[in-house]
């Protein structure tokens, strides 16, 4: 769980009118299961961005690109300047539920950007492996259902202090012994090795807004979310041809959900588990 730390006047302003933006009726979460690779549930509209405060002094981890006519924002999380770490439950173990709540409880300036990412259930509480501050909340879902999840091979966006990867969830298993600091659990993998999941289509039926991650040969970790509706094969395609990752996690559809901090960006919705990137207490500084 990220510190509570005490916000300046002007930013919690900023952030009270952010929630008061959020006081409109939402729309139900998803369950585990998701939206199916074969179209058959319709596409959510897009997250709407909700303005707040600017940090103008700082700049943003995360820039807009255009592929294959979809727009896309496109995060960069990079071990020398960042950490990460997941939050889901807030005051009274009661999940945050959206990125405005959450980003009432910290101080802006020493976060990134935050972005929703694994699998929870309709009480938004995390679902499969999911790893918070070193303690392991749900284990490991190596079993079989329907939806996104168990598309066989799922996945695992894992790590311990700068070090971060993306693994198939039975690799994780037979290979990986020690907990990390922090871990949630996706699926399906958008890419294997380099691959489209051979369940993907080039450019199937079923397109929504949708982010994904994966983690560079430099180690840094790649966020890109969908500012319109994006196929999972173009998803896939951008991360093998522009980011260039070998492994890269699906982590949700239609609630995809981005806070840009830098920005201003803080996206409506109900989320379940947040990744949460924050500076390095040195750069924060700066």
């Amino acid at each position: 769980m990220m510190r509570r730390v005490v916000m300046s006047t002007s930013v919690a302003l900023a952030l009270a009118l952010a929630l008061s933006g959020c006081s409109e009726q939402q729309p139900a979460g998803e369950p585990v299961v998701r939206t199916m690779l074969d179209g058959s549930t319709p596409p959510a509209a897009a997250a709407t961005p909700s303005p707040t405060t600017t940090l103008a002094s700082a700049p943003s981890a995360c820039h807009a690109v255009v592929f294959e006519d979809v727009p896309l924002t496109h995060c960069i999380a990079d071990p020398a300047r960042h950490r990460i770490a997941m939050a889901n439950l807030g005051a009274g173990k009661q999940p945050f539920g959206s990125l405005a709540v959450f980003a009432a409880t910290v101080d802006p300036a020493t976060i990134a950007f935050a972005i929703n990412g694994g699998m929870y259930g309709d009480d938004l509480k995390a679902v499969g492996y999911y790893v918070e501050n070193g303690e392991r909340l749900g284990e490991l879902d190596r079993g079989t259902g329907q939806g996104n999840f168990y598309m066989k091979p799922n996945g695992v966006f894992f790590g311990t202090g700068g070090t971060w990867r993306v693994l198939g969830s039975n690799t994780f298993f037979n290979t990986v012994g020690d907990r990390p600091q922090f871990g949630t659990q996706s699926g399906p993998l958008l890419l294997i090795d380099g691959k489209l999941h051979p369940d993907i289509q080039d450019n199937g039926p079923s397109k929504a807004i949708r982010n994904g991650v994966g983690v560079d040969a430099k180690g840094r970790a790649h966020f890109v979310i969908s500012g319109g509706p994006v196929s999972f094969g173009q998803l896939a395609r951008y991360f093998r041809d522009e980011v260039k990752v070998a492994n890269a996690l699906y982590l949700d559809g239609a609630v995809s959900s981005l806070w840009d901090p830098a920005t201003g960006r803080i996206d409506k919705g109900r989320v379940g588990p947040i990744i949460v990137v924050s500076k390095r207490e040195e750069v924060a500084a700066e």
